[in-house]
């Protein structure tokens, strides 16, 4: 079977933060099919198309982590029934200078956990006509949208509801199955 590096971008810049912990049983429960690794964003710049013609090289290296998984898994909070600003930041200048957009028939997943009670639903269908607009595959089914309760997921990403946690891995599975279809279905990216 195929091993597939998928990169995943957590939404939020909060050391503390409940989509970081979310991101970390993720790991735990993907299929072992998949090899999961961060995509930071936390020192890139604001975006100003001044900057096409010569990218710092922290956003270089950014495009180039993008640009090298098979597949990207977005996890975020929602912030004012939006995405945080700091997460549409990355997407800009993952997309730019124009005609350079590594997402581009890259095979993606939007989760997210929030306290409230409907997790981060809002937030999510803000940021799906930006991914739909960088021409990036998504996952539209299952969707997930996680309340975080007390001890629903501990630091180390050990999810304590066995029904969670099923879901969980049954989300990370069927995203396998969404980038496999994906990826031999679309052209790579050169």
């Amino acid at each position: 079977m195929t091993t597939y590096n998928v990169g995943y971008i957590i939404g939020s810049l909060a050391k503390g933060s409940i989509n970081r912990k979310l991101a970390k049983a993720l790991v735990k429960l993907a299929p072992e099919k998949l090899k999961m690794s961060e995509i930071s964003f936390a020192e890139l710049p604001l975006y100003s198309y001044d900057y096409d013609k010569d990218f710092p090289t922290v956003a270089k290296d950014f495009k180039a982590a993008i640009k090298q998984a098979d597949a990207i898994l977005i996890v975020t909070p929602e912030y004012n029934r939006s995405i945080p600003g700091g997460l549409k930041n990355a997407l800009d200048w993952a997309s730019r200078p124009y005609g350079a957009n590594v997402f581009r028939n890259k095979p993606t997943a939007v989760i997210g956990a929030s306290t409230g009670a409907i997790g981060t639903a809002v937030g999510q269908q803000a940021l799906r006509p930006v991914l739909g607009f960088l021409n990036a595959p998504q996952m539209n089914a299952v969707e997930a949208h996680i309340q975080m309760k007390p001890d629903l997921i501990d630091d180390d990403g050990n999810v304590s509801v066995p029904g969670t946690e099923q879901f969980l891995r049954d989300y990370m599975e069927a995203f396998h199955q969404h980038m496999a279809h994906v990826l031999t279905t679309l052209p790579r990216e050169a």
